[in-house]
């Protein structure tokens, strides 16, 4: 499944490109991620827990940048795992392009997500949702350990699960947003 995103973070595009190029630091500002070892070669080995209501998904592999385009912005990242218990695998193609946003950048990040086993039983609405959770919630740890770097400060980032009751209810809310756009918008404007 094809999900995108987009994000601006409020510092020039020059210097988000400059962060990128620290992938632990990269990865620490996504919820949930981890990386647990430099494989060399632009190669880590990590883990990623989500929790998408009662249900707790910890997968382990490895994530390998294959393209770095210094000119375009540009950066793809191939990640695949499985789950700690075994109950599935993740396969991700993720790409992520920087332009300028005014002052500032705008990140739209394409991810072509394949799962199997008990992630892949959720609904593809209900995954993009909280995809796009944890995308704002990427964007605004970037930005704070943009910030703070440009302050000589160390932003820590737990590796907690992403997700519990509040990402359950913020995608909730994106449902509801849709399911409303979709059914009642379009008799409101006939009336």
């Amino acid at each position: 499944m094809l999900i995108r995103n987009d994000f601006e973070v409020a510092e020039p595009v020059e210097k988000v490109w400059q962060f990128f190029d620290n992938i632990p630091q990269v990865a620490s500002c996504l919820p949930g991620a981890e990386l647990t070892e430099d494989l060399g070669g632009e190669k880590y080995a990590g883990r990623v827990a989500v929790r998408m209501g009662p249900v707790r998904l910890q997968f382990a592999g490895t994530a390998e940048i294959t393209e770095r385009d210094e000119a375009a912005k540009r950066i793809v990242v191939h990640a695949a795992g499985a789950e700690a218990r075994g109950r599935g695998q993740a396969n991700m193609i993720v790409s992520a392009t920087l332009s300028p946003a005014g002052a500032g950048t705008k990140v739209a990040v394409s991810q072509d997500l394949q799962l199997a086993g008990a992630a892949a039983q959720y609904g593809r609405g209900m995954i993009s949702d909280v995809t796009s959770v944890l995308m704002r919630d990427f964007a605004n740890n970037l930005a704070r350990q943009i910030s703070a770097a440009e302050r000589g400060e160390t932003v820590q980032t737990a590796a907690a699960p992403a997700g519990g009751l509040a990402i359950g209810l913020r995608a909730a809310l994106m449902a509801l947003r849709r399911v409303y756009r979709r059914f009642f918008l379009p008799y409101q404007a006939a009336s």
